[in-house]
């Protein structure tokens, strides 16, 4: 991890309130723990309602839709060293 100095991820949050809590919590805890590592986080998210798009829990937030093309677009601007996805949740 020492040559990773800044993440992509991909929000994990709800797509409405109180749908799928875990989700939100996963991702939040993750972006909090990349963070005590020194790694800047770069999140997308399209809910402005998640924990995860609170003030100072990632370093920059997109709200955008979670697609291929603004995936792509964030990607070509931020530049991340990686890029994380699917935190928490349950299977059905």
């Amino acid at each position: 991890m020492k040559d990773i100095k800044k993440v992509l991820v991909l929000g994990s949050g709800a797509l409405k309130i109180g749908e799928a809590g875990e989700f939100d919590y996963s991702g939040s805890q993750a972006l909090k723990a990349l963070k005590e590592e020194g790694i800047t986080t770069i999140l997308i998210n399209p809910n402005i309602a998640t924990v995860q798009t609170s003030d100072n829990i990632a370093d920059d937030v997109y709200f955008l839709p979670v697609t291929p093309y603004f995936v792509e677009e964030v990607i070509k601007k931020e530049k991340p060293d990686g890029i994380l996805v699917a935190f928490g949740g349950k299977r059905r």
